[in-house]
């Protein structure tokens, strides 16, 4: 059973060993100094939609000093590209996409405000730095799951750069949306700890 901290204090979040816990998104800054790396989430709330093509509008648009088409500050933004919606249903399959294609994008978008990222696999040294840098976390989505994850989406709206067809930025609204921490605030991070405790019990 998942426990329910979407409203605690950071001394109630850490839950019991592989026990998923109920985060609300966007994040309370309280809970992201709380969340370490292998915590499994059950995510619900809003989180944005977007990919590299977005990311690049996007960082742009602060470059030029622009105020962007939705606020960033304390947000989440999941890296994925759903697929075209069947009849009767909100979203197509929605699945994370690899999450390095936005590294070069992320310390910029970290700086402007955002707290937390969704995506696949493992980020470079200069996002992990930033992330430690700017108190934010970043989560994975298992791979392959896009129609599991689809069935944790509530509301789809698009709210931004709609010309882009797939590639425009999405607010969704998302219950238990599965996701584990891979890179906290405190600079640490899950693929290299886990290959290295892999590699331990090999020995």
């Amino acid at each position: 059973m998942a426990a329910d901290k979407t409203g605690e204090t950071p001394a109630d979040v850490a839950g019991g060993e592989g026990e998923p816990i109920r985060v609300a998104s966007p994040f309370e800054p309280r809970l992201v100094e709380e969340l370490k790396i292998g915590d499994h989430l059950l995510i619900s709330g809003s989180i944005y939609v977007a990919r590299d093509a977005a990311h690049e509008r996007l960082t742009r648009a602060l470059d030029r000093g622009e105020e962007l088409p939705f606020d960033i500050a304390g947000q989440t933004i999941y890296y994925a590209g759903p697929s075209p919606a069947r009849p009767g249903r909100l979203i197509g399959s929605v699945g994370p996409t690899t999450s390095a294609r936005m590294d070069t994008y992320t310390p910029r978008l970290l700086a402007a405000g955002l707290r937390a990222m969704i995506g696949k696999g493992k980020r470079s040294p200069a996002v992990r730095e930033a992330l430690r840098r700017h108190r934010a976390v970043y989560c994975t989505a298992t791979g392959g799951a896009g129609a599991l994850i689809s069935r944790s989406v509530k509301k789809v709206q698009v709210v931004a750069y709609g010309d882009m067809g797939p590639e425009a930025v999405l607010l969704l609204e998302v219950e238990d949306l599965p996701a584990i921490v891979a890179n906290d605030v405190h600079g640490r991070d899950l693929f290299e700890e886990g290959r290295v405790m892999y590699q331990g019990h090999r020995r």
